[in-house]
């Protein structure tokens, strides 16, 4: 799905005030990133990048406590997914829903049968004609969180199921999930992580997707020579080497959301989903998301997500992702002057 997503604002005349349609969050300052890719930008392009990232590879292995068999660097994770669909391809795959359309397109795109799941089966074992699963955990664009034990009973219990569990939320939640090297030793498990979130540089694409050596090493064999350019490439060096160059106080921005949240219930006219995250779904009880979308960019230059594309939702769902505490408490009037209106 190219169009649809959120982060759209090249669509719109006015400038944006404060974004909120993607899930990034302004808690983070990129400004340590840009300051060292502007003393490197000169060098990262008058060179050819390495055809396939082992240095970073090998850099982000050591910081996960992995061997570099275990790590495949990719442009974002939206590349993941696609190299996942393409390395299995004419697979039969079902999605947890509702959930990031690109699952579901690049398996198509590859000749999967594809179908929807929107709860697990009682018993705890899929179809028999499922090979994969994919979710995402935290998922986008509910904000919710599978539990840990009860991701590990489905995995084990289906285990000629490859699960390949989007982590690119991970940052952002205070909820267990798995680490790398956890997925690392399970044999029918893949984990995708973006470094585009952590770090809120969207404009780079850079991810990585871990998992046992053996599945790694088939997903090399399709990737594109040069998928990562030498920029990303450093951005994500000086990322491995200082962890924590750019500080995110992840106690303090759930705190501000719950905050949020609260305020925008209060205001009345629609509900809020529970989420374990940053970012969380708002359900008009009138009107459509479309509709509002626009009055806030054309009379406040606030920009939301209107999520109703979202496979299982409709067209008064919209997304919101917690900012800094003065621009939520704009969207938030902006939202009482709606119901006004």
């Amino acid at each position: 799905m190219i169009e649809g997503h959120g982060d759209d604002l090249y669509k719109y005349e006015r400038p944006v005030k404060v974004n909120f349609s993607s899930n990034l969050t302004n808690w983070i300052d990129p400004a340590p990133l840009r300051t060292f890719l502007s003393e490197r930008v000169g060098e990262a392009l008058s060179v050819y990048p390495e055809p396939s990232p082992f240095t970073l590879e090998a850099r982000l292995a050591r910081l996960l406590r992995l061997l570099p068999d275990n790590i495949c660097v990719t442009s974002g994770a939206t590349e993941a997914i696609y190299l996942v669909a393409q390395s299995y391809a004419r697979s039969r795959s079902a999605v947890m829903q509702p959930t990031f359309s690109e699952y579901a397109d690049a398996c198509r795109i590859h000749g999967h049968r594809v179908s929807s799941l929107y709860q697990w089966p009682a018993h705890g074992h899929l179809p028999a004609d499922v090979r994969m699963v994919w979710l995402c955990n935290p998922n986008n664009p509910t904000g919710g969180v599978w539990e840990k034990d009860f991701l590990l009973a489905q995995i084990q219990k289906n285990p000629d199921v490859l699960f390949v569990i989007d982590q690119s939320y991970e940052a952002f939640t205070l909820a267990p999930l798995f680490s790398a090297r956890e997925a690392s030793e399970m044999p029918n498990v893949l984990l995708l992580h973006s470094l585009t979130k952590r770090y809120a540089m969207p404009g780079l694409r850079l991810g990585y997707l871990t998992g046992p050596a053996s599945l790694v090493a088939h997903l090399r064999t399709h990737r594109m020579p040069w998928s990562v350019n030498g920029v990303a490439l450093a951005a994500g060096m000086f990322l491995a080497e200082h962890p924590e160059a750019l500080p995110f106080d992840l106690p303090g921005c759930l705190a501000e959301k719950e905050r949020f949240v609260s305020r925008i219930r209060a205001a009345g006219g629609w509900d809020v989903w529970d989420s374990d995250t940053h970012f969380f779904l708002v359900r008009l009880r009138m009107g459509c998301a479309s509709a509002l979308k626009d009055y806030l960019m054309r009379e406040h230059g606030l920009l939301i997500r209107d999520a109703s594309n979202f496979e299982g939702l409709d067209s008064a769902f919209f997304r919101v992702s917690t900012q800094r505490a003065e621009d939520n408490d704009l969207l938030v009037e902006a939202l009482i002057r709606w119901m006004e209106d």
